[in-house]
């Protein structure tokens, strides 16, 4: 199971700035000043980078599981929504325009649907889905799974 939760290495150069990077997605990278906004400059900089996959229509890798010194980067549940769409058409070799089609929209609204900066109905990605053979599922988790070593890494600094 795909959990979407995307290692990063952070390292800081002697002029304190620090420099975010992701293994899986070599197109995500960035840099900040401010160690308070690592988390966040990491987040908006891995869906940016995603972003390129949307709209290339190419597979969005999977993330591995993190090293030694690694942050997890846990995506929102719009976002992986948008991925598992996205996934899926690569995998049928479906185009938006075929989507669109299956799903009887302009394919204008394909495009703002896989654009992961906007905001979508999950419902709307759930039928796109759905024409495509696939079933969304949500669950709730028993208790929140809280991201330590972002924490224990920002206060080392």
């Amino acid at each position: 199971m795909q959990y979407y939760q995307y290692p990063s290495k952070v390292t800081e150069n002697t002029e304190g700035v620090f420099f975010i990077s992701f293994r899986n997605i070599p197109e995500a990278f960035t840099q900040t000043r401010d160690k308070n906004k690592i988390y966040a400059e990491a987040l908006y900089c891995l869906i940016d980078a995603l972003s390129i996959y949307l709209d290339t229509g190419k597979k969005i890798p999977e993330a591995s599981a993190p090293r030694k010194g690694e942050i997890l980067i846990s995506l929102p549940p719009s976002v992986i929504a948008k991925i598992m769409l996205l996934n899926t058409m690569a995998e049928t070799k479906v185009r938006p325009v075929d989507l669109a089609k299956k799903m009887n929209v302009r394919p204008q609204e394909v495009t703002r649907i896989l654009n992961v900066k906007q905001s979508t109905k999950i419902d709307t990605i759930s039928e796109a889905l759905k024409v495509l053979g696939k079933k969304l599922t949500l669950y709730l988790a028993r208790k929140i799974i809280r991201n330590p070593t972002i924490a224990r890494y920002i206060n080392t600094l």
